[in-house]
């Protein structure tokens, strides 16, 4: 590709925001041309807009320091300046929704890191590597927008990519139900410890909202396009809990699941290290080269260790073992703010531009 795509990021002072700027620097297909955030951020440089609140241990990526930030809610201001937006507002539904479809019908396609329209039926809610084919939902949106090259994509919670892919690796083996307890990173609060230190040597047994995300997601995912909106899957019955650890970036799930044609160790096993979606066949550039490692070792995944696994956008699993009561359980582990954030939705416009729906204006 010899000219990149303009890239805005609305929302870009954020943690999240942040960590779209530090992935999107050195791209090989995108450049950050446009930040937009809260009027109270606009006019101010990017460098000037983030000073004292900057979260990431790289430091602010020199080419986009001296970008002018722009108000979010001027979408045609900021549309104009760009090919595509990645959007990552902290907004209520209802808003985010509004602002979402606004920079959709000026013509600008908008892959969200919020969770908004989740189920907005005609919105691809994508794992790259597990339903790239709900991205074809993307022409009755463009329809009912009354737009010809704007749309909205999102990712799906951060937690649930600990587990999902490898149960959808295992999909035609019928799981029927699954019971998964994740102890999640303080920065899926879009926190470290310095903004809470109350999570030092402390557990939370809840986060509000996470469970029924964690239970209803993984079924869009799985489900089906049936005439312009993504019908969800009935099965398998999913049961969770979320549970905040005293740890930085990493969510780690504990998984039992009972199969309806109940696979063997050795056949699972397989089936994960063999896993390859669109963007390994594509070659995409954050796709991970193995999407799924197995440690063997019964000490493994651990969190600090196993996290930055393939740039952070692998998955790693462990301890398979037969259980009593279920088939077999796990260990699953994935980046929160990388393959759960902002790498996911990195690797959602990668997708999107080479299956030829993000192209330059």
């Amino acid at each position: 590709m010899t000219q990149k795509l303009k890239v805005g990021i609305v929302g870009g002072t954020g943690m999240v925001g942040q960590r779209f700027v530090e992935l999107l620097n050195g791209h090989p297909w995108f450049q950050v041309t446009a930040i937009a955030a809260s009027a109270g951020s606009a006019g101010k440089t990017y460098e000037q807009s983030v000073q004292g609140r900057w979260k990431l241990a790289t430091p602010i990526p020199e080419g986009v320091k001296a970008i002018v930030v722009q108000d979010a809610s001027k979408v045609e201001e900021v549309a104009s300046s760009v090919d595509f937006v990645f959007c990552a507002v902290d907004m209520g539904k209802k808003e985010t929704q509004e602002l979402e479809e606004a920079y959709a019908k000026a013509g600008v396609p908008v892959i969200s890191n919020n969770s908004a329209h989740r189920w907005t039926p005609d919105v691809p809610m994508v794992i790259p590597e597990v339903n790239p084919s709900h991205l074809e939902v993307i022409a009755a949106q463009r329809k009912r927008l009354g737009t010809s090259t704007g749309f909205i994509a999102v990712k799906p919670n951060c937690s649930i990519q600990s587990y999902v892919p490898m149960l959808n690796a295992l999909l035609d083996f019928k799981p029927t139900t699954v019971v998964a307890s994740t102890y999640q990173a303080i920065s899926g609060a879009g926190k470290n410890f310095t903004d809470w230190p109350d999570m030092l040597d402390n557990v939370i047994p809840y986060i509000g909202g996470e469970e029924e995300k964690s239970e209803q997601e993984p079924l869009r995912i799985w489900g089906s396009v049936e005439d312009g909106q993504i019908v969800k899957a009935s099965a398998p019955h999913i049961t969770t809990q979320c549970i905040r650890v005293p740890v930085t970036d990493g969510h780690l799930a504990t998984v039992f699941v009972k199969f309806e044609n109940k696979p063997s160790k050795e056949e699972i096993l397989e089936r994960w290290k063999q896993y390859r979606g669109r963007p390994q066949e594509l070659g995409l550039p954050n796709a991970p080269k193995q999407f799924i490692t197995y440690f063997e070792e019964d000490n493994r995944p651990q969190t600090k260790l196993d996290r930055d696994i393939e740039g952070g956008m692998g998955v790693s699993a462990g301890r398979l073992r037969e259980d009593s009561l279920y088939d077999f359980k796990f260990v699953g582990l994935s980046h929160n703010t990388l393959r759960g954030a902002a790498g996911g939705a990195v690797l959602i416009a990668e997708l999107l531009k080479a299956e030829g729906y993000i192209q330059a204006k």
